[in-house]
């Protein structure tokens, strides 16, 4: 997932071959819940409740990576799930339609999300959340909520947040801000131009939303960098070393908010690259529950 212009030296390729390794050698954690929110096989959510046993818990919303493809699920960041659970969250884990093919079918490769099924199964899975972890997890406290996600996660975080401000006529425009505390994007592929320019993750913004002739329109729906400003408090963590997401993508999208009159943070991590950010055993790990922290209490 780490091909795109600007040829990173062996060094950086190295360095992330080796991240990758680490935040993705970790066991699946299995949740204490599983839920569903529709009916196809990838409309659940997972439900992980604070290691403590505290009522109350603020409820952490995580929604994985993986450049929207079918290959990458969210048992990758239920190691995350657990680490967020054992600072004292409570999470529930996202599972949505990614690219290619329905379960039984054909396999036609790792393409990158479903158009309109994916914006379909994060907004039904945003809207369900309250009542399903009430249900799961009665000690959770839904009235604090911070949505989280990492890359093509990150995306989706920064994007369930704007859906208030999304063009008339869309299916997934809210009437009024989601109720939610805030939103801490990881290495998000926060601005589709940058991306596209970058060929992020293989091109995975142009097969997400499809090639010349529906690209606009579809990114006026689907591009958070087109969806400023929110009113929503944000944070994005990045790290300096990421050759999958570069800096260059989050800090377009810092820029276009500054441009419509908002603040986002932005938390660079020098000596970083994508996948810290995800894995447990990685002090960025820890930056990343501090800032969910901040804006969950």
């Amino acid at each position: 997932m780490s091909d795109f212009p600007g040829s990173p030296d062996s060094a950086a390729r190295d360095r992330d071959e080796a991240e990758s390794a680490s935040a993705f050698a970790h066991p699946p954690v299995a949740p204490d819940r599983t839920a569903a929110y529709g009916d196809h096989p990838d409309q659940v959510i997972d439900f992980y409740a604070s290691r403590d046993g505290r009522t109350g818990a603020p409820l952490v919303v995580l929604l994985h990576g993986g450049a929207w493809r079918a290959p990458y699920d969210r048992a990758h960041v239920s190691p995350l799930a657990d680490f967020l659970a054992r600072r004292g969250f409570a999470v529930a884990s996202v599972e949505y339609r990614r690219g290619g093919a329905e379960p039984g079918g054909p396999d036609v490769g790792p393409v990158a999300g479903r158009w309109p099924d994916t914006f379909d199964d994060v907004a039904a899975a945003l809207d369900a959340v309250p009542v399903l972890a009430a249900q799961a997890l009665p000690q959770a406290d839904v009235r604090r909520i911070v949505v989280t996600g990492h890359s093509a996660g990150g995306h989706l975080a920064l994007w369930a947040a704007a859906r208030h401000v999304l063009p008339e006529g869309s299916p997934w425009r809210l009437p009024a801000p989601p109720a939610l505390r805030g939103v801490v994007a990881l290495a998000p592929i926060a601005h589709f131009t940058a991306a596209v320019e970058r060929g992020v993750c293989g091109g995975a913004v142009t097969q997400l939303l499809g090639e010349e002739g529906v690209f606009d329109e579809r990114a006026a729906q689907a591009d958070p960098a087109a969806l400023l400003p929110t009113g929503i408090a944000t944070a994005i963590v990045q790290g300096v070393e990421d050759i999958v997401v570069p800096a260059a993508v989050p800090e377009a999208y810092v820029d276009a908010a500054a441009k419509s009159g908002e603040t986002v943070g932005l938390t660079l991590l020098g000596g970083v690259g994508h996948f810290p950010l995800i894995d447990p055993t990685a002090d960025a790990c820890s930056v990343v529950a501090e800032e969910i922290t901040q804006l969950a209490w």
